[in-house]
């Protein structure tokens, strides 16, 4: 097979991923409006939305995250593609999140949305986590990569601290049974802790040439 010919089969089953991906990505809030239309979000539709769309931005951001240590652990640097996909999923759950709460629960009654973001700890580490991931959604073209050069990489450093406000937004919003938001800081801390230098050198994948040679 030619170079040209494997460079396009292997651009037809990227972009194939990416369709299922993109799939994958929408059919949470597809089932959500279904299940709007028919009635069936429970007692109390919009607490339903507002979990449902929160917890998927939660788990598309953690997605995002662990697209870094599974390219370590499996030498996959093609997974880097789909790293902004899963962002921009993320941040579109999060907004959806945040205006289910503003338009259905508030009513848009914007005196009590400040008093809540400023007297509520779990809405105003949620707030400060849309906030951060605006100028990450807003630069993530490869432009913006272009223009804002090395500074690129050190805004996107943010998507950690996203990560963390995220997490605490969830816990501090359950309070009684924690078991649930646990189970995502345990998988932020994982996630995290692949990154530290220790952990990162030992879970990279030697290069083939290495591997045949040991």
């Amino acid at each position: 097979m030619s170079r040209a010919a494997d460079r396009d089969r292997r651009e037809r089953a990227l972009l194939a991923a990416k369709g299922v991906l993109h799939v994958a990505a929408l059919l949470p809030l597809a089932l959500l409006i279904a299940a709007a239309w028919q009635d069936r979000l429970g007692a109390d539709p919009i607490a339903t939305l507002t979990h449902e769309t929160g917890l998927w931005a939660l788990r598309l951001l953690l997605a995002t995250l662990a697209i870094t240590p599974l390219r370590l652990i499996g030498g996959w640097p093609r997974l880097l593609r789909f790293r902004r996909m899963l962002g921009l999923y993320a941040f579109a759950y999060a907004s959806l999140h945040l205006a289910v709460y503003l338009a259905l629960d508030l009513g848009g009654y914007w005196p009590q949305i400040v008093d809540d973001i400023v007297e509520r700890p779990f809405i105003t580490v949620g707030f400060l986590a849309w906030l951060l991931m605006l100028p990450l959604a807003a630069t993530s073209t490869r432009g913006m990569m272009r223009r804002l050069g090395p500074w690129w990489s050190r805004l996107h450093k943010a998507v950690y601290a996203v990560g963390m406000l995220a997490v605490l937004h969830f816990v501090w919003l359950v309070k009684a049974d924690l078991r649930e938001p646990l189970v995502y800081a345990t998988i932020l801390l994982a996630l995290l802790a692949a990154r530290w230098p220790p952990i990162r050198r030992r879970i990279v994948r030697r290069p083939a040439s290495a591997q045949r040679g040991a």
